[in-house]
């Protein structure tokens, strides 16, 4: 089985037994994504399944911006109660596993908007990545309201949230890939070296796996993370300004 797609499901299976113990108050609390609340996060990741099982339920957003839209399709789930949103993300999620897993299996590339164009088989990983980051740096604390400890963040996990972060850097960071090479050093668990660009090094950046998600998405500073960086000034100021959606 895709490790992908079982890792979306094990923080699937987390997330819907978090939200199940939320009150109203951790419903509508403010969540680490700015204008989000906790409801419109997991109705974000609701609408992202739908994406993959029926794309005629959402509004069409085709040719937008990523945030953009996305912060369109989470208007239009304002008016579901809570209630409605956990049930309908615990539905739609059963039947796109199931999808993710058989595209995974597709030779053929997918276009992704100004995400960029991937093969089939690295879209798995995109959900991963995605839910690992919001579940973890979003909905607890310190950037989101939820107390008490979030999901593990194991190498099971980590694993094809990075190999999604390593297809996206380039395709993201298009005028950093052009100007050099980046030597980002994975330590701990998932452990890894993931090298983006030409040329010549700019810059070597180190951080354990978690703290590399969390700076590369900018939901935390080098400092707070206790990255450790070398490089020259403009180079290491372009690193820090990598991001990955």
């Amino acid at each position: 089985m895709n490790q992908a797609i079982e890792g979306v499901r094990a923080d699937r299976d987390a997330l819907i037994g978090i939200c199940a113990d939320l009150s109203p108050a951790d419903w509508a609390a403010a969540s680490g994504c700015e204008g989000w609340t906790v409801q419109d996060l997991v109705a974000h990741l609701g609408a992202l399944f739908w994406a993959v099982v029926d794309g005629s339920k959402l509004p069409d957003v085709s040719g937008m911006p990523t945030e953009a839209g996305q912060e369109m399709l989470v208007r239009s789930r304002r008016s579901m109660s809570a209630s409605a949103v956990l049930e309908d993300y615990a539905e739609v999620s059963e039947v796109a596993l199931e999808r993710l897993a058989e595209l995974a299996e597709v030779d053929m590339e997918l276009p992704l908007g100004d995400l960029g164009t991937y093969p089939a088989s690295v879209l798995p990983s995109a959900y991963s990545f995605d839910h690992f980051t919001h579940i973890r740096a979003d909905l607890f604390r310190p950037r989101g309201p939820l107390a008490g400890p979030p999901p593990p963040a194991d190498e099971f996990r980590l694993g094809s949230v990075l190999d999604w972060a390593e297809a996206a850097l380039p395709q993201q960071n298009p005028a950093a890939a052009d100007a050099g090479l980046f030597e980002l050093q994975i330590t701990g668990p998932a452990a890894r070296t993931i090298s983006f660009g030409a040329g010549q090094s700019m810059a070597k950046v180190s951080s354990d796996a978690f703290s590399f998600i969390r700076w590369v998405t900018q939901r935390g500073t080098w400092e707070d993370l206790g990255v450790q960086a070398a490089g020259d000034e403009p180079a290491l100021s372009a690193a820090r300004r990598l991001k990955v959606f």
